[in-house]
């Protein structure tokens, strides 16, 4: 039988295994923090790493970041899993990194889905941490400040890793196509829309982009020749997803989302869960329609039923934990809840009223009477004379001017009496009479 080469046994490794980085200027996004003269790269350069956990979603490249650090650093290097590790072998770890120190080399301890431990064995690394014994590296895609022990994590500088965007997956995607560790030595016909498809179907991550080119490269059609092309049918095959999908930046990326808000304005559920429906599959940020939901809440929602936030707001933070696909129930319940919601943009054009106002009079001073004296000179001048301490007065309320005295006879917020404004509607008539009887 003929014998492997070592050029055969990386072939047969995954894509993303091949191509992965082994310098800082090979690797792909986080400008923010490895850019030219930025603070990790640095640290990273000049080889004064300290403990650290880097947070972020998968594929941006967390592992592959300790893994330079590893190439770069004069220390010893410990890969940990915290999925496949307890107390005994942090401890067996401990040890040898002690004796390290004591011969005066540093240890790098690299510990994956760190935020899998539990307090008890978070804790082991802590006096390690302490007294020098290693360095902690640690990667997580939960939020540290809720996962990672905060003894633990006040020793150690948090760097957020974002998401790659489509543009540098795209960049990841073309250095694959010609690196001859991936497919640099074939004949690839692909598209440049598809590859745009295959970042956003990826959704900023790396290795999800990698091994779905991995895999339409070789179910493509080869020719005679050897060449192989990829087909849109190849692209809807390995992606379960139709290759017509739409640019996030062009008109049918706003074509959606208006359509969305304006189907939830209209009280249609049905129609606004199709065109969510019709985005989230389309390779649309799930935090972005998360957002665009959270202002309708307040926007066209508002007073009328003020849960309508609350919703908006938990089904960002769902979307924020768990991603794509499981968070689109996450926005479905949000979705149509504020489609049946009652209706009300009176918060919307109290605002949009008083910036006119606002804008056409930045000049106008405060009144003296709601200003703090909060200087003997301020005294002086009269800085809050006059003032009324509502909390005084049985009714809770004055008859102070707040306006000044060029607004005020203006009214703002004017509520339609929709769902719970109708109680609003009622207190603000009650407060107004009052004041325009004392």
């Amino acid at each position: 039988m003929e014998q492997l080469t070592l050029f055969d046994r990386e072939l047969v490794q995954p894509l993303a295994a091949r191509l992965r980085p082994q310098s800082l200027d090979d690797y792909a996004g986080q400008a923010h923090l490895l850019g030219e003269g930025k603070v990790l790269r640095r640290l990273i350069e000049s080889d004064q790493v300290s403990s650290m956990i880097f947070w972020g979603p998968p594929g941006v490249g967390k592992t592959t970041l300790a893994r330079i650090i590893a190439g770069r650093t004069k220390s010893a290097f410990i890969d940990f899993s915290a999925v496949t590790s307890g107390i005994k072998e942090i401890r067996t770890v401990m040890e040898q990194a002690e004796q390290n120190r004591r011969y005066g080399e540093r240890t790098i301890v690299f510990v994956d889905e760190i935020h899998r431990f539990n307090k008890a064995q978070q804790d082991a690394f802590l006096p390690f941490v302490e007294k020098g014994s290693i360095i902690l590296i640690g990667a997580t895609t939960e939020n540290p400040s809720f996962e990672i022990n905060s003894a633990l994590l006040s020793r150690c500088k948090v760097f957020v890793l974002h998401a790659l965007t489509v543009e540098e997956l795209v960049g990841l995607l073309r250095r694959a196509l010609q690196d001859e560790r991936g497919f640099g030595l074939q004949q690839v016909h692909i598209s440049d829309e598809m590859l745009h498809v295959i970042a956003g179907f990826a959704n900023g991550d790396a290795r999800s982009a990698l091994s779905t080119l991995e895999m339409v490269v070789l179910n493509g059609k080869i020719s005679e020749n050897g060449a192989v092309t990829v087909t849109a049918d190849t692209l809807e095959q390995c992606t379960s997803k139709k290759s017509l999908l739409y640019d996030k930046k062009g008109e049918e990326h706003y074509n959606l989302i208006s359509a969305l808000h304006k189907s939830m304005r209209n009280s249609d559920p049905d129609a606004a869960v199709y065109w969510l429906a019709r985005m989230l599959e389309a390779g649309e940020d799930p935090l972005y329609v998360a957002r665009r939901v959270t202002r309708f809440a307040s926007e066209d929602v508002g007073l009328a039923d003020p849960q309508a936030l609350q919703i908006a707001v938990a089904a960002y933070q769902a979307c924020h934990f768990i991603g794509m696909p499981e968070c689109t129930v996450h926005l479905t319940q949000a979705v149509v809840y504020m489609s049946l919601a009652p209706k009300s943009n009176a918060l919307y054009m109290a605002y949009e009223h008083a910036k006119r106002d606002a804008v056409g009079q930045l000049a106008e001073p405060v009144p003296l009477v709601l200003r703090n004296a909060v200087t003997e000179l301020m005294g002086t001048l009269d800085y809050g004379k006059g003032y009324q301490y509502a909390h005084d007065t049985q009714e809770k309320l004055t008859n102070m001017q707040c306006l000044p005295d060029s607004l005020a006879d203006r009214v703002y917020y004017q509520p339609d009496g929709q769902g719970q404004e109708a109680e609003l509607q009622k207190r603000l008539e009650q407060l107004r009479n009052w004041r325009e009887q004392h």
